[in-house]
């Protein structure tokens, strides 16, 4: 049985501003507003995030450092859309790793420019 990932967003104007071709394309270019969305509807289509990571052109992978915790998948260079699980309880593995094939929801925390 298909389900959706479930999508959120960290505020209501990182939502308009990603709901939008228009929005999307004034705030970050064309390029990378119209990779949001094709982005967003990836993420739609998948069941859960361990689906997401197996779309090459997305390159969806954890971050580390001061972004530990966080997920992105690529846009245009730079930019890069960065989302965090939103499972309550988040689904852990035995060794303590996130359980991808479990994550069913994610929250998205922003558009940014991560290699700087």
């Amino acid at each position: 049985m298909h389900r959706d990932l479930e999508i959120s967003f960290k505020t209501p104007k990182l939502a308009k501003l990603c709901s939008s071709r228009d929005s999307a394309r004034r705030r970050w270019g064309t390029e990378s507003g119209d990779k949001i969305l094709r982005r967003l509807n990836e993420m739609k289509a998948a069941d859960t995030l361990a689906d997401l990571i197996k779309l090459p052109q997305a390159n969806c992978h954890m971050l580390h450092g001061d972004l530990k915790g966080q997920w992105s998948v690529n846009l245009a260079f730079p930019y890069r859309l960065l989302f965090i699980p939103a499972n309550e309880p988040l689904p852990l593995k035995h060794d303590g790793s996130v359980d991808t094939a479990r994550v069913t929801a994610v929250m998205v925390s922003g558009v940014e420019d991560t290699h700087g």
